[in-house]
Protein backbone atom coordinates (compact mmCIF):
# COMPACT_ATOMS: atom_id res chain seq x y z
CA UNK A 1 0.00 0.00 0.00
CA UNK A 2 1.27 3.77 -0.75
CA UNK A 3 1.94 5.42 2.20
CA UNK A 4 0.95 9.18 2.24
CA UNK A 5 3.32 11.56 1.68
CA UNK A 6 3.61 15.16 4.35
CA UNK A 7 5.10 17.63 2.02
CA UNK A 8 6.33 21.31 2.86
CA UNK A 9 6.16 23.82 -0.15
CA UNK A 10 8.36 26.87 -0.48
CA UNK A 11 7.68 29.81 -2.50
CA UNK A 12 10.66 31.71 -3.83
CA UNK A 13 9.53 35.54 -4.28
CA UNK A 14 12.49 37.54 -5.91
CA UNK A 15 14.98 35.22 -4.29
CA UNK A 16 13.06 35.20 -0.31
CA UNK A 17 11.25 32.32 0.50
CA UNK A 18 7.68 34.00 1.46
CA UNK A 19 4.44 33.71 2.80
CA UNK A 20 1.58 33.57 0.58
CA UNK A 21 -1.96 35.03 1.07
CA UNK A 22 -4.33 34.72 -1.81
CA UNK A 23 -1.86 34.50 -4.21
CA UNK A 24 -1.54 38.26 -4.05
CA UNK A 25 0.22 39.29 -0.74
CA UNK A 26 3.78 37.78 0.07
CA UNK A 27 5.82 38.40 3.01
CA UNK A 28 9.22 37.71 3.22
CA UNK A 29 10.54 35.20 5.75
CA UNK A 30 13.57 33.62 5.11
CA UNK A 31 16.28 32.72 2.34
CA UNK A 32 16.24 29.31 0.32
CA UNK A 33 19.50 27.98 2.59
CA UNK A 34 18.40 27.99 5.66
CA UNK A 35 14.41 26.61 4.88
CA UNK A 36 15.71 23.77 2.83
CA UNK A 37 18.80 22.85 6.19
CA UNK A 38 15.38 23.25 8.40
CA UNK A 39 13.21 20.30 5.96
CA UNK A 40 16.78 18.50 6.07
CA UNK A 41 16.78 18.19 9.67
CA UNK A 42 13.26 16.94 9.92
CA UNK A 43 13.92 14.29 7.55
CA UNK A 44 11.20 15.53 5.49
CA UNK A 45 9.46 13.07 2.53
CA UNK A 46 9.85 15.59 -0.20
CA UNK A 47 10.19 19.00 -0.84
CA UNK A 48 8.22 21.21 -3.10
CA UNK A 49 9.86 24.73 -4.43
CA UNK A 50 7.98 26.98 -6.67
CA UNK A 51 9.12 30.39 -7.58
CA UNK A 52 6.62 32.57 -8.01
CA UNK A 53 8.28 35.51 -9.19
CA UNK A 54 6.62 37.90 -11.10
CA UNK A 55 10.31 39.95 -12.28
CA UNK A 56 13.71 38.56 -12.98
CA UNK A 57 15.06 39.91 -9.89
CA UNK A 58 16.77 37.62 -7.39
CA UNK A 59 18.15 39.42 -4.64
CA UNK A 60 18.21 38.86 -0.54
CA UNK A 61 17.97 42.54 -0.02
CA UNK A 62 21.23 41.54 2.48
CA UNK A 63 23.89 39.07 3.29
CA UNK A 64 23.16 37.20 6.36
CA UNK A 65 23.76 33.92 8.33
CA UNK A 66 26.69 33.68 5.82
CA UNK A 67 24.77 33.25 2.66
CA UNK A 68 25.47 35.43 -0.29
CA UNK A 69 22.63 37.29 -2.14
CA UNK A 70 21.42 35.97 -5.33
CA UNK A 71 21.91 36.54 -8.49
CA UNK A 72 19.63 34.53 -10.69
CA UNK A 73 16.73 31.96 -10.80
CA UNK A 74 19.48 29.68 -12.27
CA UNK A 75 22.15 30.58 -8.78
CA UNK A 76 19.18 29.58 -6.20
CA UNK A 77 18.55 26.17 -8.06
CA UNK A 78 22.12 25.07 -7.92
CA UNK A 79 21.65 26.50 -4.00
CA UNK A 80 18.91 24.19 -3.11
CA UNK A 81 20.15 21.31 -5.14
CA UNK A 82 23.35 21.23 -2.96
CA UNK A 83 21.55 21.34 -0.12
CA UNK A 84 18.50 19.65 -0.62
CA UNK A 85 18.88 15.47 0.48
CA UNK A 86 15.08 14.60 0.04
CA UNK A 87 13.25 14.22 -3.27
CA UNK A 88 12.50 17.62 -5.11
CA UNK A 89 10.27 19.11 -6.58
CA UNK A 90 11.00 22.36 -8.77
CA UNK A 91 8.60 24.67 -10.59
CA UNK A 92 7.26 27.94 -11.37
CA UNK A 93 8.77 29.54 -14.67
CA UNK A 94 9.45 27.03 -16.79
CA UNK A 95 8.42 27.40 -20.57
CA UNK A 96 10.90 25.58 -22.77
CA UNK A 97 13.01 22.05 -22.44
CA UNK A 98 15.99 23.84 -21.72
CA UNK A 99 14.45 25.04 -18.86
CA UNK A 100 13.23 21.66 -18.26
CA UNK A 101 16.26 19.85 -18.53
CA UNK A 102 18.91 22.55 -16.44
CA UNK A 103 16.52 21.65 -13.45
CA UNK A 104 16.84 18.20 -13.89
CA UNK A 105 20.43 18.38 -14.24
CA UNK A 106 20.47 20.39 -11.07
CA UNK A 107 18.68 17.79 -8.67
CA UNK A 108 15.19 18.06 -9.61
CA UNK A 109 13.13 14.54 -9.50
CA UNK A 110 10.23 16.10 -10.52
CA UNK A 111 9.51 18.95 -12.66
CA UNK A 112 5.95 21.26 -11.76
CA UNK A 113 4.71 23.02 -14.56
CA UNK A 114 1.22 25.15 -14.51
CA UNK A 115 0.82 27.84 -17.06
CA UNK A 116 2.81 26.63 -19.47
CA UNK A 117 1.02 23.21 -19.66
CA UNK A 118 -1.87 25.42 -21.29
CA UNK A 119 0.37 27.88 -23.84
CA UNK A 120 2.83 24.86 -25.03
CA UNK A 121 0.77 21.48 -23.87
CA UNK A 122 3.29 20.07 -25.85
CA UNK A 123 6.15 21.15 -23.31
CA UNK A 124 4.49 17.98 -20.99
CA UNK A 125 4.10 15.25 -23.65
CA UNK A 126 8.04 16.21 -24.29
CA UNK A 127 9.04 16.26 -20.86
CA UNK A 128 7.26 12.49 -20.16
CA UNK A 129 8.71 11.44 -22.90
CA UNK A 130 12.08 11.91 -21.91
CA UNK A 131 12.46 11.53 -18.57
CA UNK A 132 8.94 9.69 -17.79
CA UNK A 133 5.44 10.95 -16.46
CA UNK A 134 7.13 9.88 -13.10
CA UNK A 135 8.96 13.23 -13.65
CA UNK A 136 6.04 15.12 -14.50
CA UNK A 137 3.87 16.99 -12.09
CA UNK A 138 1.07 18.90 -13.53
CA UNK A 139 0.49 22.25 -10.80
CA UNK A 140 -3.19 23.42 -10.86
CA UNK A 141 -4.35 26.11 -9.12
CA UNK A 142 -8.17 26.78 -9.13
CA UNK A 143 -11.33 28.24 -7.91
CA UNK A 144 -14.72 27.16 -7.14
CA UNK A 145 -17.11 29.40 -9.03
CA UNK A 146 -21.13 28.89 -8.56
CA UNK A 147 -20.10 25.38 -7.25
CA UNK A 148 -17.54 24.42 -10.21
CA UNK A 149 -13.57 24.25 -9.35
CA UNK A 150 -12.02 26.28 -12.40
CA UNK A 151 -8.48 26.30 -13.38
CA UNK A 152 -6.76 29.32 -13.30
CA UNK A 153 -2.81 30.27 -14.50
CA UNK A 154 -0.71 33.44 -14.39
CA UNK A 155 -0.33 33.40 -10.93
CA UNK A 156 -3.85 32.92 -10.02
CA UNK A 157 -5.04 36.16 -12.21
CA UNK A 158 -6.67 34.49 -15.79
CA UNK A 159 -9.83 32.31 -15.76
CA UNK A 160 -9.30 29.36 -17.76
CA UNK A 161 -12.50 28.73 -17.97
CA UNK A 162 -11.67 24.74 -18.27
CA UNK A 163 -13.26 22.55 -15.12
CA UNK A 164 -10.55 21.12 -12.94
CA UNK A 165 -11.66 17.35 -13.90
CA UNK A 166 -11.58 18.25 -17.60
CA UNK A 167 -7.94 19.41 -16.92
CA UNK A 168 -6.89 16.72 -15.39
CA UNK A 169 -8.21 14.33 -18.04
CA UNK A 170 -6.06 16.32 -20.69
CA UNK A 171 -2.54 16.77 -18.39
CA UNK A 172 -2.81 12.88 -18.06
CA UNK A 173 -3.21 12.20 -21.86
CA UNK A 174 -0.70 14.46 -22.15
CA UNK A 175 1.65 12.37 -20.02
CA UNK A 176 1.43 14.07 -16.20
CA UNK A 177 2.49 11.48 -13.86
CA UNK A 178 1.16 13.73 -10.96
CA UNK A 179 -1.42 16.39 -9.85
CA UNK A 180 -0.45 19.12 -7.83
CA UNK A 181 -4.14 20.78 -6.61
CA UNK A 182 -3.74 24.34 -4.90
CA UNK A 183 -6.84 26.37 -4.13
CA UNK A 184 -6.54 29.90 -4.57
CA UNK A 185 -9.17 30.95 -2.29
CA UNK A 186 -7.92 29.03 0.36
CA UNK A 187 -4.27 30.07 0.33
CA UNK A 188 -2.80 31.45 3.43
CA UNK A 189 -5.95 31.41 5.28
CA UNK A 190 -5.81 28.34 7.26
CA UNK A 191 -9.41 27.47 7.01
CA UNK A 192 -8.98 24.11 6.21
CA UNK A 193 -8.77 21.75 2.72
CA UNK A 194 -11.18 21.59 0.22
CA UNK A 195 -12.17 18.25 0.55
CA UNK A 196 -14.83 18.44 -2.07
CA UNK A 197 -13.12 19.63 -5.35
CA UNK A 198 -9.94 17.18 -3.40
CA UNK A 199 -12.26 14.09 -3.06
CA UNK A 200 -13.84 14.34 -6.84
CA UNK A 201 -10.39 15.05 -7.80
CA UNK A 202 -9.05 11.61 -6.66
CA UNK A 203 -11.78 9.88 -7.18
CA UNK A 204 -11.74 10.86 -10.95
CA UNK A 205 -7.74 9.93 -11.92
CA UNK A 206 -5.51 7.42 -11.26
CA UNK A 207 -2.69 9.64 -11.10
CA UNK A 208 -1.36 10.46 -7.45
CA UNK A 209 -2.94 13.68 -6.39
CA UNK A 210 -0.66 16.68 -3.50
CA UNK A 211 -3.32 18.79 -2.05
CA UNK A 212 -2.37 22.09 -0.95
CA UNK A 213 -3.78 25.49 0.27
CA UNK A 214 -5.83 25.82 3.77
CA UNK A 215 -3.58 24.12 6.69
CA UNK A 216 -4.17 25.86 9.66
CA UNK A 217 -2.92 23.06 11.85
CA UNK A 218 -1.90 19.43 12.51
CA UNK A 219 -6.15 18.11 12.21
CA UNK A 220 -6.53 19.95 8.91
CA UNK A 221 -4.20 17.08 7.86
CA UNK A 222 -5.52 14.19 9.26
CA UNK A 223 -9.40 15.59 8.29
CA UNK A 224 -7.80 15.71 4.50
CA UNK A 225 -6.04 12.06 5.02
CA UNK A 226 -9.39 10.43 6.30
CA UNK A 227 -12.01 11.61 4.20
CA UNK A 228 -9.66 11.56 0.85
CA UNK A 229 -7.63 9.14 -0.64
CA UNK A 230 -5.18 11.54 -1.36
CA UNK A 231 -1.68 10.50 -1.94
CA UNK A 232 0.39 13.97 -0.53
CA UNK A 233 -0.69 16.17 1.78
CA UNK A 234 1.07 20.12 1.38
CA UNK A 235 1.28 22.83 3.01
CA UNK A 236 3.57 26.07 3.01
CA UNK A 237 3.20 28.75 5.67
CA UNK A 238 2.17 26.49 8.55
CA UNK A 239 5.21 24.44 8.38
CA UNK A 240 7.36 27.80 8.59
CA UNK A 241 5.55 29.51 11.81
CA UNK A 242 4.58 26.22 13.89
CA UNK A 243 7.45 25.04 15.97
CA UNK A 244 8.00 21.54 15.16
CA UNK A 245 5.44 21.51 12.96
CA UNK A 246 6.50 18.73 10.69
CA UNK A 247 7.29 16.04 12.95
CA UNK A 248 4.67 17.09 15.07
CA UNK A 249 1.90 16.23 12.52
CA UNK A 250 3.96 13.19 11.48
CA UNK A 251 3.76 11.79 14.98
CA UNK A 252 -0.42 12.86 15.12
CA UNK A 253 -1.01 11.37 11.98
CA UNK A 254 0.68 8.38 12.85
CA UNK A 255 -1.35 8.59 16.35
CA UNK A 256 -4.35 8.12 14.36
CA UNK A 257 -3.81 5.61 12.09
CA UNK A 258 -2.63 7.42 8.61
CA UNK A 259 -0.11 5.28 7.22
CA UNK A 260 2.17 7.66 6.50
CA UNK A 261 6.09 7.46 5.95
Amino acid sequence: MVKTRLIPVLFIKNGLIVRSEDFSYHQNIGNVVNQTQRYNSWNVDELIYLDISRDPVYDLGRDDHKVDAYSSHEEIIKTISRECFMPLTLGGGIRTMENVDFLIRNGADKICINSAAHESPDLVRQTALKYGSQAVVLSIDYKVLNNTPIVFTKFGIVNTGLNVLDWIEEGAQLGAGEIFLNAIDRDGKASGYDLKTIGEVVEKTMLPVVACGGAGNEYDFLELAKETKVSGIAAGNWFHFVEGSYLRAKKMLKKNGVDVR
